[in-house]
């Protein structure tokens, strides 16, 4: 069998590099100007090399019991590894993945497609567009995990893109999102704010040097109506391979401190990574 080779193209917003992991045999990290974006075991898609990506599978697994099918909407599409996890441990899901970036998406179609009957149907559109056209109470979970390269695009960031992912979720869904930031967490803690003006519950997962400031890093929040498993979310993200915790309730709100919530207006992008922080060589 012929060793495979790295795939580089450009794409509609940078240069889309695929790489091929020398420890196993049909796994590849995808990058965008330098960027990591996803990783795709195609042989093994429950296995889940990025911390963040655990942690929003995490959020899948407690969102119904074990196998259960769920309807799932994914903002952000990258190389569809949490699609292709939800797929292989909740058989018989359906499954939206909505991405700007359409040269990304036929570079993915081309190199990693999804397997036939999977459930997964990707479209090439911006997340909020699609968001104000998708059906009303359609989703049992929506996860965000948008980028436009290292940083969270300003529009996916106010009350009125929470409220418009709140219509599409289905009373008691979930609402997960991939977040970065460092200390002092002006941009965390205004995205916590801002999903706390529309939903009652919220959580957060990182790691616990992120949480004390120490270095900047990947963070999901979680929201809903309903109350969240906290207690099964911090299970699962202690035990992990790269330990997490779960902030809720009291310290939560002494996280979020002062900060308000962001009008479309008054959005902004994510902060810029520090160098390094996220780049491949």
């Amino acid at each position: 069998m012929d060793e495979p080779i790295p795939v580089t193209r450009d794409v509609d917003r940078g240069t889309a590099k695929l790489m091929p992991d020398v420890d196993r045999e049909r796994a590849w990290l995808l990058t965008v100007d330098g960027a990591p974006q996803s990783y795709v075991d195609l042989d093994d898609p429950t296995h889940l090399e990025f911390e963040y990506a655990r942690r929003l599978a995490h959020v899948v697994d407690c969102a119904a019991d074990g196998g259960v099918p769920l309807d799932v909407l994914h903002l952000g599409g990258g190389g569809l590894s949490l699609p292709r996890y939800t797929a292989a441990t909740r058989p018989g899901s359906r499954q939206d993945v909505v991405e700007a970036d359409r040269g990304l998406l036929a570079l993915v179609a081309e190199h990693l497609p999804v397997a036939e009957g999977s459930g997964i149907r990707v479209h090439g559109a911006d997340a909020r567009q699609w968001l104000e056209n998708a059906p009303a109470a359609s989703a049992d979970v929506l996860v965000a995990d948008v980028f436009g390269g290292s940083r969270v695009p300003a529009h996916l960031t106010s009350v009125a893109y929470a409220r418009l992912a709140e219509r599409v979720l289905r009373p008691g869904g979930i609402y997960a999102a991939n977040l970065a930031d460092g200390a002092p967490f002006t941009f965390l803690r205004s995205q916590l704010a801002t999903f706390a003006a529309v939903f009652e519950e919220l959580a957060l997962i990182a790691e616990p040097g992120v949480l004390r400031g120490r270095r900047f890093g990947n963070a999901v929040l979680v929201a809903s109506h309903t109350p969240v498993d906290t207690a099964a979310l911090a299970r699962r993200a202690a035990g992990d391979v790269f330990p997490a915790r779960v902030e809720s309730g009291p310290s939560l709100a002494r996280f979020i401190g002062g900060a308000t919530a962001v009008r479309d207006e008054d959005a902004v992008e994510s902060p810029e990574p520090p160098g390094g922080a996220f780049g491949v060589g």
